[in-house]
């Protein structure tokens, strides 16, 4: 599964806090591209299954921002993960999930910021929205640190401090626990990145105002933070005993130079902008050329495609121009009716089906979408109903849903995944060689899924 068992001593450090909205995002970014502007190679990374503040942390570092998820990956996975991100890198920026110990639902500390930093070994600095709070801000850190005692909070950042008396107040308070304050961050409109109904809105979508959001990140951090006291807190996670992630190795494939080199195009551009960069490396490795393609540009297919990937996104907000493309949709649906194999994820699915929002998109699949008042949300675990071009009847995965649209489908459609938890259900589709659904999944944790997509391709 890994290359050669050398320790490894990445420094590195988790960006984590009490809970969602306490300003993670903006610091560890921030953090990411300060360290960066100082020469140093910055590998970024996020806990858990979120698409969109990886972009960030790639802007903020040049590198590929990469997740870390116990609960799609296994916990078995994240270390070598982690080092196979980290590989030629100075220093390490890891940015949790929601609060600090929030986990999987029912789970217990599975897939939790704290699950990933003591896997990785990895200190944390604790993000506390100081808003609204002077003294109260050391009962709650004295909380966070004595929660598990397996959990190192090594310092503290104080965010949205109103003022030089409001900072003695909360320094002075903090004396008590003991954990040293790193940064004090003054509220500021600039590095603020607006929202929509699934989180911030991605980087492809916001061209130069993301270059300066960052880059205002970045200033606020630099100003207002200990970087040296920072790095000499990752430096002090010491070494980790396993080995980097090798796609190579996990398809188990060495592609015979007189093997076809089938080519699979996978969508790209603001539309569908979520996908795990593990993917194509996988494909790759087994033997795919891989292809990156834009929907809201290119007007076919690359030339050779043989089969085709389509994450998840978010086609409604681009629905207009994507069902003005028509010159791509005819490409999509002949090389899908032509049996190619075809797997969609969430937006993809949508992207298929016969239309979205009234407006004709593929029609590969008997079915239409629509946007919902209602957020579907959580991990899931599954399994296989069908065989496909993914996984044959029976695969366990596990994967995760987030979305706010409803798909119909029509008379007699195969789903594709019996759902498990939270509740017993099927969802998506295997028609042909499509397999399409709402489910994200990784695909790190089950390879084969990756050596039996091109082998199909081969095939087609």
């Amino acid at each position: 599964m890994v290359t050669a068992s050398t320790p490894a001593a990445v420094p590195r450090l988790v960006v984590a806090a009490p809970s969602s909205g306490s300003g993670k995002t903006t610091v560890a970014t921030g953090l990411m591209a300060a360290l960066a502007a100082r020469g140093l190679a910055v590998s970024p990374h996020k806990v858990g299954p979120d698409y969109i503040d990886p972009g960030y942390h790639a802007l903020a570092t040049g590198r590929t921002g990469r997740n870390l998820d116990a609960y799609l990956c296994g916990p078995e996975l994240v270390e070598p993960l982690f080092l196979h991100g980290a590989r030629g890198c100075d220093i390490a920026v890891i940015e949790g999930v929601m609060g600090l110990y929030d986990g999987a639902a029912g789970e217990g500390e599975l897939a939790s910021t704290a699950h990933v930093a003591k896997l990785l070994r990895a200190p944390v600095v604790l993000v506390v929205d100081a808003s609204a709070q002077s003294r109260s801000v050391a009962a709650l850190v004295h909380g966070f640190v004595s929660f598990d005692p397996d959990v190192r909070v090594g310092g503290v950042i104080l965010n949205k401090v109103g003022s030089d008396r409001h900072e003695v107040m909360l320094r002075e308070a903090l004396d008590s626990v003991g954990v040293p304050v790193l940064g004090a961050l003054r509220r500021a409109a600039p590095v603020e990145t607006p929202s929509r109904h699934l989180g911030l809105v991605p980087v492809a979508e916001r061209g130069a105002a993301a270059v300066d959001a960052v880059g205002a990140m970045a200033a606020l951090v630099s100003d207002g933070c200990d970087l040296e006291g920072l790095v000499a807190l990752a430096r002090g996670a010491g070494g980790l005993s396993g080995a980097a992630w090798d796609a190579g190795e996990v398809v188990r494939s060495s592609p015979s130079p007189r093997l076809e080199k089938p080519r699979v195009a996978v969508a790209g551009g603001a539309a569908f902008t979520f996908s795990y960069a593990e993917h194509a490396e996988l494909l790759a490795a087994a033997g795919a050329d891989v292809v990156v393609f834009d929907p809201l540009r290119d007007e076919e297919l690359p030339e050779g495609t043989r089969g085709l990937v389509i994450g998840g996104g978010f086609p409604e907000v681009y629905v207009s121009e994507l069902s003005a493309n028509e010159g791509l949709r005819k490409s999509v649906a002949e090389l899908a009716r032509g049996g190619a194999p075809v797997a969609a994820e969430c937006a993809g699915l949508l992207y298929l089906g016969r239309e979205l929002d009234g407006l004709p998109m593929c029609g590969v699949l008997d079915s239409s979408a629509r946007m919902s008042g209602r957020l579907t949300l959580g991990y899931r675990d599954c399994v296989a109903l069908t065989d496909s071009p993914l996984a044959v009847a029976g695969t366990r995965m596990r994967g995760h849903e987030f979305h706010r649209t409803v798909v119909e489908p029509g008379a007699g459609a195969t789903p594709a995944w019996g759902m498990r938890t939270p509740q017993r259900r099927v969802e998506g589709f295997v028609e042909g060689g499509v397999h399409a659904s709402y489910l994200h999944t990784h695909w790190a944790a089950e390879p084969s899924v990756a050596r039996r997509f091109v082998e199909r391709c081969r095939a087609s």
